[in-house]
C-alpha cells in the first residue's frame, strides 16, 4: 500500500517538531512525520548516555513560542529535554502525525510527477538485518539482498529533513576492531544493562559526549583508560540548580522568563566577536580555560597532556566541572600514544604496548561532514546528495539544494553555531521553510528549486567571512572536512541569519506551476 502526504517531514527532534508546529498553526494538516526510533525526541533520545545533558542554557535551548518554567538546572540533563519535546508533540497535537519505528531508506525526486517517492521500513527489523549482517549507521545497504525488510512507499510533494548533522555516529578505523572479544558500543548506544563496577575500561576520543560521560565511568570501573587523539579547551561550567521559588516565579510572571531568556542570548551573542571578528579576544578564554587545567589537576604530566595546543576556539570549546578531577585519579590513564590495533581482548598502542580491557566505549562523536547519508536522498537525474557536495556540503541559506526541488533542510550545512543555541537557529529557518509553502501554495507552484547561481554566490559570501575566523586557524576539526572546507558553522550574529530567513525570496528560485508541469512545458521563472 502506498502513502500519499503534502509533506513529509524526517525526525522528531526540535527542528521536526518546530516545523510541525508551525505548518499545523498555518493550517497545513495533510504532513506526516517519520521517525526511525521507538520515541519521540532526536538527538534527545537516542543519546542517553550517563551525564548527558545540555551544553547551552536551559532557558535558551527551547522554543521562543513554548518556554519552559520548570528547568531544574541552568544547563538542563537529558530527560529533562526529552521530556519537554514530548510535552510540545502532545500539547501542539503531532502525535496523530507521527510514524514511530518508521526508517527512511531513501527519497527520489520523480521528475514526471514532481513529487517526492520515500521508502521507508520497520526499523527495528532493519537494525536487527544491520546486526547480522555486521553493518553500521551510514553504511548502504544492498537492495538486491532478499533478507531485507519489506520496504514501503510514500508520495509526498514536499520533503523536510529534521535530520541533524549530529546524527550519524562516527567510528575510528582501527585495525582488528570488529574482532574485540570484550562488549563495545558507541556512547549514542549506550548500554545500559553492561555493568562497570570492577571492569578495565576504555574510552576512545575526548569529544562533547566523553567529557560528560566518563567521570560517570570512572566511578565504577576498577580502571579507566582514556585514548585521547587531540585535548579540547575546556571551561568551568556555570551550572546550579533553579531554585523552586525561582521556577515559581518563571510559571506565575512569564516576562521574567523572558527577560531571563533575552538576558542570556545576548551574553552568548557577544562571543562571535571573538570567533569571527577578533580572534585575539578569545585569549581571554583561554587564560581561563588554563587557569581550570590548573586548579582541577594537580599532576603536571598529566596537565600537559590535558592542554590544547591549538587556538582557543578553533575546535567546539567544551564546559565541565567534573571531568579534570576525573581524569586525576590513580585508577584512570590518559593515553596519547594512538592505537596500532585491537587483538581479542587487547589494546596495542602505536610503541606496541599491550593493554587488557573488558569493555571499549566509543566516544568518537558523528559524522558532521555527511548529515544526511549516501543513498539516501536523490534529486533530479537521480543524483545522490553526496555527490552534489563532492567538495563538501552547501546549500542556500543552509535550507535548499540546487538540482533538489522541494527539498528543504533544517540545520542544514553552515547553519552550527560554536556559541549559542541551535534552537534559534532552527526557528529562523522553520519560518523560511512556511514562507516557501505558503508562497507555493497561494501562487500555484508546483515546484521551487534554488537557482546554481544563488547557492554559488551565497557560500562564496560565507567562506569569505569564514576565512577570518578562528576555526581556519589550523586545527583539525570536526568542523571543517578534509579539503579545509568548513562546512557546519555559521560565521556571524544569530540575529544575521534571523534577517536572512526572515522572507521567502522566491526570485533566487525557479518556481514552475502546476499546469506548466501537467504540458511538459518549460519552467515559470520568477525574476
Amino acid at each position: 500500500m502506498t502513502q500519499t502526504a503534502q509533506i513529509a517531514i524526517i525526525g522528531t527532534g526540535f527542528s521536526g517538531l518546530g516545523m510541525a508546529i508551525k505548518l499545523k498553526e498555518a493550517g497545513f494538516n495533510d504532513f506526516v512525520i517519520l521517525e526511525q526510533s521507538d520515541d519521540i525526541g532526536g538527538t534527545w533520545h537516542e543519546n542517553h548516555y550517563p551525564g548527558c545533558a545540555c551544553d547551552v542554557q536551559s532557558a535558551l535551548y527551547s522554543f521562543s513560542f513554548e518556554q519552559n518554567p520548570n528547568w531544574t538546572r541552568m544547563f538542563a540533563p537529558q530527560p529533562e529535554i526529552k521530556a519537554y519535546l514530548r510535552h510540545c508533540a502532545e500539547k501542539y497535537g503531532l502525535l496523530e502525525h507521527i510514524q514511530l519505528n518508521t526508517h527512511v531508506a531513501g527519497a527520489r525526486w520523480n521528475e514526471k510527477t514532481g513529487a517526492w517517492t520515500i521508502e521507508t521500513c520497520d526499523s527495528p527489523k532493519l537494525w536487527a538485518y544491520m546486526q547480522t549482517n555486521n553493518l553500521k549507521p551510514g553504511d548502504v545497504l544492498d537492495r538486491s539482498d532478499k533478507t531485507l525488510p519489506r520496504f514501503r512507499k510514500l508520495h509526498a510533494q514536499v520533503l523536510v529533513s529534521g535530520m541533524g548533522g549530529l546524527s550519524t555516529p562516527a567510528y575510528p578505523d582501527i585495525k582488528g576492531m570488529d574482532t574485540f572479544t570484550g562488549t563495545s558500543f558507541h556512547s549514542q548506544n549506550w548500554d545500559h544493562d553492561y555493568d562497570f563496577r570492577g571492569k578495565r575500561v576504555a574510552v576512545i576520543g575526548t569529544g562533547a559526549s566523553a567529557i560528560q560521560f566518563v567521570p560517570e565511568i570512572a566511578k565504577d570501573a576498577a580502571h579507566l583508560d582514556l585514548y585521547q587523539r587531540t585535548p579540547p579547551w575546556i571551561m568551568p561550567k556555570p551550572d546550579r540548580e533553579i531554585r523552586p521559588l525561582e521556577r515559581m516565579m518563571f510559571r506565575k510572571v512569564p516576562q521574567t522568563l523572558s527577560a531571563f531568556r533575552q538576558s542570556i542570548y545576548w551574553m552568548l551573542e557577544a562571543r562571535v566577536l571573538g570567533f569571527v571578528g577578533n580572534p585575539r579576544i578569545l585569549k581571554i578564554g583561554e587564560l581561563q580555560a588554563r587557569r581550570h587545567i590548573r586548579s582541577q589537576i594537580k599532576d603536571k604530566e598529566l596537565r600537559k597532556k590535558v592542554t590544547p595546543d591549538f587556538h582557543f576556539g578553533c575546535k567546539r570549546v567544551l564546559i565541565s566541572n567534573n571531568y579534570y578531577p576525573a581524569l586525576d585519579q590513580d585508577h584512570v590513564d590518559v593515553l596519547t600514544d594512538g592505537i596500532r590495533e585491537v587483538k581479542g581482548n587487547t589494546i596495542i598502542d602505536s610503541n606496541g604496548t599491550e593493554r587488557q580491557v573488558d569493555c571499549i566505549v566509543y566516544g568518537t562523536g558523528f559524522k558532521a561532514q555527511e548529515p544526511i547519508p549516501r543513498g539516501m536522498i536523490f534529486g533530479r537525474g537521480g543524483q545522490d546528495l553526496l555527490d552534489a557536495w563532492r567538495e563538501g556540503a552547501e546549500a542556500y541559506k543552509g535550507t535548499t539544494v540546487a538540482g533538489f526541488p522541494n527539498f528543504f533542510m533544517l540545520m542544514g550545512p553552515n547553519t552550527g553555531l560554536g556559541h549559542s543555541s541551535m534552537v534559534y537557529m532552527i526557528e529562523s529557518q522553520v519560518q523560511y521553510v512556511l514562507d516557501a509553502l505558503k508562497k507555493m501554495q497561494h501562487r500555484g507552484w508546483k515546484t521551487v528549486e534554488v537557482r546554481e547561481d544563488a547557492v554559488s554566490q551565497y557560500n562564496a559570501s560565507i567562506h569569505a567571512k569564514l576565512g577570518d575566523s578562528v576555526w581556519q586557524t589550523g586545527c583539525k576539526s570536526w568542523y571543517v572536512n578534509e579539503n579545509g572546507k568548513n562546512t557546519t558553522l555559521w560565521p556571524g550574529f544569530t540575529w544575521q541569519f534571523r534577517q536572512q530567513t526572515k522572507r521567502f525570496d522566491a526570485e533566487q528560485y525557479v518556481c514552475e506551476a502546476a499546469g506548466v508541469m501537467e504540458q511538459g512545458g518549460e519552467p515559470a521563472l520568477v525574476g
